[in-house]
């Protein structure tokens, strides 16, 4: 329960910029909710991966080991965002902030449970 705590705390602050570079982009029209919402999750990511290998998972894993691993978790739960973003606005019409708010919650147990039992999980022993 302490590692979904701290996963979530550290999960607040990638958000945080996330929904701050998706609103910025697509209220000054520089881009769609789409590729905004891209945008954020990749510079959100960067941010969750040095804060969960280091404060939630207290991981000695080499970075040639979980890196590789969180960025397979990251393309997949991004491209999970994206494809939730696009079904929200483009086919849904729906507006890009609620939608984006109910993608960040299935993506955020998504990639909670990956990054648990995969990419900063110790060896038994190790």
């Amino acid at each position: 329960m302490v590692k979904l705590f701290r996963f979530g705390a550290t999960g607040a602050l990638a958000t945080l910029v996330h929904f701050l570079i998706l609103i910025v982009l697509v209220e000054i029209g520089v881009a769609s909710p789409l590729w905004s919402t891209v945008a954020g999750f990749a510079a959100g990511a960067l941010i969750n991966y040095t804060l969960n290998r280091r404060y939630t998972f207290n991981s000695r894993k080499s970075h040639w080991d979980s890196g590789p691993k969180f960025l397979a978790v990251a393309v997949g739960t991004g491209v999970l965002n994206a494809l939730l973003v696009y079904v929200g606005t483009a086919v849904l019409g729906l507006h890009y902030l609620p939608v984006q708010c109910l993608a960040t919650l299935i993506v955020f147990l998504a990639s909670f449970l990956l990054n648990s039992v995969w990419t900063f999980r110790e060896e038994i022993g190790a």
